[in-house]
């Protein structure tokens, strides 16, 4: 039996917790209060535990954040600099509220997007055939708390044979200091939709807070989807976040994600290829610096025959942060003519920045074909001094050589202005210092 430590964090949220609702529904009633019977039986995980022990939160153990409060005083001029001019479809949540005021939908009848309560009724059926089904709270104590906690939800549904050429725009922005927010999102995609949407949390001030969050993605038989992923938030923020995907035959998943703000982060990222023939692509960076701890859990689970699956994560590290990168590929018996490979790089640019990187295998099929590896090191010394034989100053070099080390990940991005943005962070961050 596993110790239980109660701590002032969720003594707080326990105490804080309610099953009130804006539109009660007994199911998702029902799914809110397992999931809190299961938070009051546990604690938060310490460095004790295996999947934490290079990631201490215990500082979030003192806190007294409780759930955020709907209000915002927020004006659509106050976030127009946040917007994606590519992006026709926006839902913009606040502090973890749908604001529809500052949400913009365009042709509903192709697309079904909005929040959850929205859909209750209208979609009881599917939504409750797949909310809270693939990101478990049984044995991970934030997802549990997300779903004991949540109130608002993104929903986007595809429907069969649909192509939504623009992306979608999921906008959080935390706006409130000592609270925690539970952004949730649902993306339904049905057979041969293909749709590309950008997840994005960002802050309006620098505060420190609680950003609790969990996407559940499920992808029919050929359905394509695009997934792109931004946490910029402020570097005295806590992002703790779970993203669970299911693939049916034939579908596509391709994930960017990019980690550049919060105090301390930490990303689950759960694939599963439950039928033939699946395939996912899988990039990540993160970029940190000063004090900064950046935490990356991934699992590719190949349970069926034929699947393809490719991962390239990339660390960029300064000062005294520390990147942790964590990848687990598994092979089940069946998944037999699995084709798999993960590479985790990373680039230290200062002696006391830290990289602890753990690429995994477990295959359990003989007929495969899967490989990984794992590099830690510093910037080229011979690339620096070619490129200051070209007339470049070491500053320069170094700088270059970082900023193209990260862009290889960020070219990934199809949004040509959030590309720009994110290079343009890059470059401004990339004044990396002299060993």
């Amino acid at each position: 039996m596993s110790e239980t430590v109660t701590t002032d964090y969720l003594d707080c949220l326990l105490k804080s917790w309610s099953t009130k609702s804006n539109k009660p529904l007994s199911w998702l009633n029902q799914l809110r209060a397992r999931a809190i019977d299961y938070v009051s039986t546990q604690r938060l995980p310490t460095k004790r535990d295996e999947e934490w022990r290079f990631t201490d939160i215990s500082a979030l153990a003192r806190l007294s954040f409780q759930s955020v409060q709907s209000h915002t005083d927020l004006q659509a001029q106050d976030i127009e600099h946040l917007h994606l001019k590519e992006a026709k479809n926006s839902l913009v949540f606040v502090d973890g509220h749908y604001s529809e005021q500052l949400s913009t939908i365009v042709d509903p009848a192709t697309l079904v997007i909005g929040d959850l309560s929205e859909f209750l009724l209208t979609h009881a059926a599917i939504l409750e055939s797949h909310f809270g089904q693939y990101a478990k709270f049984d044995n991970n104590v934030f997802a549990a708390l997300n779903t004991a906690f949540l109130r608002d939800c993104a929903l986007i549904i595809v429907p069969k044979n649909t192509a939504i050429a623009d992306p979608v725009h999921l906008l959080f922005i935390a706006t409130q200091s000592e609270v925690t927010s539970y952004p949730r999102c649902l993306i339904i995609g049905e057979p041969g939709s293909n749709v590309t949407f950008v997840e994005d949390y960002v802050s309006l001030r620098e505060a420190a807070y609680v950003t609790n969050s969990v996407t559940e993605i499920c992808l029919s038989a050929n359905a394509h989807a695009m997934h792109i992923r931004i946490q910029r938030e402020n570097t005295q923020a806590y992002h703790l976040a779970n993203c669970a995907v299911s693939l049916a035959h034939g579908s596509n998943y391709q994930s960017v994600s990019i980690s550049l703000g919060a105090q301390i982060s930490r990303y689950n990222l759960d694939v599963q290829l439950i039928d033939e023939a699946a395939e996912c692509t899988i990039d990540g960076l993160t970029l940190i610096s000063d004090n900064q701890l950046a935490d990356t859990h991934t699992c590719i689970d190949h349970i069926k025959p034929n699947g393809t699956s490719r991962q390239q994560h990339k660390c960029i590290v300064n000062d005294k942060a520390h990147a942790v990168f964590n990848g687990k590929i598994i092979v089940r018996p069946h998944a037999q003519q699995t084709n798999s490979s993960q590479s985790s790089r990373n680039l230290l640019l200062s002696k006391t920045a830290q990289v602890d990187t753990k690429p995994q295998l477990e295959i359990f099929a003989d007929d495969v074909k899967c490989a990984h590896g794992a590099t830690v090191g510093q910037l080229d010394q011979e690339e620096i001094f070619y490129l200051e034989s070209r007339g470049l100053s070491e500053t320069a070099a170094r700088s270059l050589l970082t900023y193209a080390f990260g862009a290889e990940i960020i070219n990934r991005i199809p949004v040509s202005s959030l590309r720009q943005q994110l290079e343009q962070t890059v470059l401004n961050q990339t004044q990396v210092n002299k060993l």
